[in-house]
């Protein structure tokens, strides 16, 4: 079978959870003996080859703009597979692809859709570019033969939002191997000794609110932040400018072996996020064997199995640094919890079990279409 998958930057360039998904379900379906196509965003590849680990790459231009480039990627590629590639199944991520479906709709060709979470209420995506999201999600339901949402949560959504009834297919983890703290240390940081962020400066992560409960505790560890944005940003900005010896800015770590570092000796990941689905520095945590603080949303009680694995607060002021407390005082229940992580990812968030779901779906919209 030949899958065609869209609206990502491209393989095996990694920027963010999208393009992460997109390297560790094409290679699974290669393995499994299916022909994938990726497209990629040409400007962000130096070299160009045609094929790399059995991925096919189809390279095309965009604008290099924030706002524009993958839309006017998008459409490209929707109608290069449409007409060039020919795939039995197109598949594209992102709910901002939604109108794009009525082009594999006019062309006969069987597509499917990953809306990933709730762009519409996203604070950077204010005004015009709101009501796009939520004018995209809902075309997405219309022109696609099927809707990918990646939790029961916003399954739910989607079903009360737009009467759509989606497919829940999670996002993945892979449990990596054990990792010594040599690189912490050369940060000045020690096993046990700092909180952990990582995602996007930007304002549906937290950040803020991370960075101000955390300065208002009684904590004497330290908060390590691992992100930033790839484009001028006032908030972003903001944030790095607190000068506090006690809050560590580190940007983006490229470095896998480094951040599972990170992540398995802090003494707790803080995770702030609030409008996606199922997370994937979430699942990472998990994966690490990560104590886990989590803002208290119905995705993240979703993930964590409410408090089996996983502790919340809330955005009243406060409620954080009582956990921070509560969590100090108490490091011997951090160490069960961090222990038994991992298997939350063994029993519902493996990549294999993931692309199993992939391509049962696949199977079904291949023979809808006959």
């Amino acid at each position: 079978m030949r899958v065609a998958i869209i609206g990502s930057r491209g393989y095996p360039y990694v920027y963010s959870g999208y393009e992460t998904f997109v390297r560790e379900l094409s290679e699974r379906l290669v393995h499994r003996g299916f022909q994938v196509t990726v497209y990629c965003h040409r400007n962000l590849f130096s070299a160009r080859p045609p094929r790399v680990n059995g991925v096919d790459l189809v390279y095309l231009p965009t604008f290099e703009r924030k706002v524009l480039s993958q839309f006017v990627h998008s459409i490209q590629s929707m109608l290069h597979a449409s007409l060039r590639v020919r795939p039995q199944i197109i598949l594209a991520v992102n709910a901002a692809n939604g109108p794009f479906g009525i082009i594999s709709r006019l062309f006969r060709r069987r597509s499917a859709i990953n809306v990933d979470g709730l762009e519409w209420l996203r604070p950077k995506w204010r005004g015009l570019g709101a009501r796009y999201f939520h004018w995209g999600a809902r075309l997405a339901t219309r022109w696609y033969d099927a809707v990918i949402t990646d939790s029961r949560e916003m399954q739910a959504i989607y079903r009360r939002e737009f009467g759509c009834d989606s497919d829940c297919i999670a996002y993945g983890a892979v449990v990596p191997p054990p990792r010594s703290p040599n690189t912490i240390r050369e940060w000045g940081l020690a096993p046990r000794g700092y909180y952990l962020v990582v995602g996007r400066l930007v304002p549906d992560n937290n950040g803020d609110l991370l960075v101000r409960e955390f300065l208002a505790s009684e904590s004497t560890k330290r908060l390590v932040i691992v992100g930033d944005v790839p484009y001028h940003d006032a908030y972003a900005e903001r944030l790095r400018k607190i000068d506090d010896p006690r809050v560590l800015f580190i940007g983006y770590v490229r470095d896998p072996g480094v951040l599972d570092e990170l992540y398995q000796h802090c003494f707790a990941y803080l995770h702030g996020h609030e409008f996606g689905g199922t997370n994937p520095t979430l699942l990472t945590a998990l994966a690490c064997g990560c104590a886990v603080g989590a803002l208290d949303t119905a995705f993240s009680q979703e993930v964590l199995a409410g408090e089996e694995y996983g502790r919340y607060f809330d955005k009243q002021p406060g409620s954080l640094g009582r956990l921070l407390g509560e969590m100090e005082r108490d490091p011997v229940a951090l160490e069960r919890v961090r222990a038994q992580a991992p298997q939350r990812i063994r029993q519902c968030y493996t990549w294999e079990r993931i692309t199993d779901q992939y391509v049962d779906l696949f199977h079904r919209l291949e023979g809808e279409g006959r």
